[in-house]
């Protein structure tokens, strides 16, 4: 049992030692690259950035070539009215061939283009806002993963301490128990401790395996069995973090708060654009063109005909059976999106208190926790003295070093909640981008 454990505790070893060193910041680099998520919101707001145009809004000509030909076979019986005669013609071919070039444009129509090119600009800002949106979402889960990864690392490390503890202390009763020192009992409970550390320390390499294959598919890792490491050895605070100046961050900054703002312009820009139907509206045309004509029986044998021609058409909807619903329900979208913008607030508000008030608390628990692990340590140091010296019983050790391990999970369960608090008070105020600086 013990040669099994050393072997897979070495090829546990020998695969971290290969594994891909990376901060934070890199992590977040390299996810942000190549991430599909992003790439797919990044490809709507090129789509979203294509319409942002006056062409797209209607503003500006449009031309058009055209060229057509047709033909016709006819036979034709002619009665003379003078005499009673009749003339007949039979199977006569013509010809029509028809080309032109023409540009239509609507020089006014109620202000509605205006109103359809100020929405496409917004749905553009809108297409970079939710870009924002998923980067700050995608930033907040990768940063948790990373912290979890870290934590998961140092988790191991005090299993492995607490296993090489059980392995020494296993070592000693064994040789006291050679010399009769020790009886049977206190040597298969130092095994049965050793084997029980082994196996925790064992289990947290599958905990450890699994924290990188989240990391590998937040990253678009198609390796999702790459190994990576974190290079921060600890679960280290954001310094200096203000309640006021989060909230005004937030009022100012907050995407979800500028996505109903957006929304907000554009419920306004909808109900102009209906309004604009109320107005006159003007439109020209122009073109130039040429027929040419083949005539099977005629006095002409062929006719050609060139030349502009242009036009002008003005009008006004007098009665239009929608219209007023329409606009009634234009101005119901717009109070809509503005009540939404209320509710937004008051909810983002009521987060940002959440949040800052458990990381208070987490910072509080933190403090008291790293205390905790002071008195653990100081117990652990004066049990290991004393059990040297044969003045502590096995179990009595077992307990202060279970307490220390106690101590140190709690202190970095602690870190750990702190830090996800910090990310989600970042990420509400606007501030998350600062993890890639």
């Amino acid at each position: 049992m013990k040669k099994t454990i050393l072997t897979i505790t070495a090829a546990m070893a020998a695969l971290c030692s290969s594994a891909q060193t990376m901060t934070l910041k890199e992590c977040l680099q390299q996810g942000v690259s190549d991430s599909y998520q992003v790439q797919l919101v990044r490809i709507q707001e090129e789509k979203s950035a294509n319409t942002d145009s006056w062409s797209y809004a209607g503003g500006m000509p449009t031309v058009s070539l055209s060229g057509s030909y047709s033909g016709s076979l006819s036979s034709t019986d002619y009665t003379i009215k003078s005499d009673g005669s009749t003339l007949s013609s039979r199977d006569v071919l013509d010809h029509t061939l028809n080309a032109s070039l023409r540009a239509d444009w609507t020089v006014f129509d109620g202000f509605s283009i205006r109103s359809t090119r100020d929405r496409m600009e917004e749905l553009h800002n809108q297409g970079t806002i939710q870009t924002r949106v998923t980067i700050e979402d995608y930033i907040a889960s990768l940063a948790s993963e990373y912290y979890n990864l870290v934590k998961q690392t140092i988790h191991l490390k005090n299993l492995e301490y607490a296993t090489a503890l059980s392995k020494e202390r296993l070592r000693i009763v064994s040789e006291r128990y050679d010399m009769g020192g020790d009886s049977r009992l206190d040597l298969q409970q130092a095994q049965v401790y050793f084997n029980q550390d082994s196996a925790q320390s064992l289990k947290q390499h599958e905990a450890l395996a699994s924290a990188n294959i989240r990391i590998n598919r937040l990253m678009s890792n198609r390796d999702l069995r790459a190994v990576h490491q974190a290079a921060d050895t600890a679960i280290t605070l954001i310094e200096g973090l203000d309640y006021e100046s989060l909230l005004e961050d937030m009022m100012r900054t907050n995407s979800s708060l500028l996505r109903a703002e957006s929304n907000l312009t554009i419920a306004k820009l909808d109900r102009k654009t209906v309004q604009a139907r109320n107005y006159p509206y003007l439109k020209v045309n122009a073109a130039y063109g040429y027929t040419y004509n083949i005539y099977g029986n005629s006095t002409y044998s062929d006719r050609n005909n060139w030349g502009p021609s242009f036009g002008a058409t003005m009008g006004i909807n007098l009665v239009t059976g929608k219209q007023r619903v329409q606009e009634r329900n234009a101005i119901l979208d717009e109070l809509n999106a503005d009540v939404t913008i209320d509710q937004l607030e008051l909810q983002l508000r009521a987060n940002l208190d959440d949040f800052w008030q458990a990381y208070q608390n987490n910072l509080l628990l933190l403090e008291l926790q790293e205390q905790n692990l002071l008195t653990a340590q100081e117990t652990m140091d004066i049990a290991q003295e004393r059990y040297l010296l044969g003045n502590l019983s096995g179990l009595e050790m077992r307990e202060a070093q279970k307490s220390l391990l106690d101590a140190e999970e709690s202190l970095l369960q602690a870190q750990y909640d702190t830090k996800i608090c910090e990310i989600s008070l970042l990420q509400i105020s606007g501030r998350i981008l600062q993890y890639m600086e």
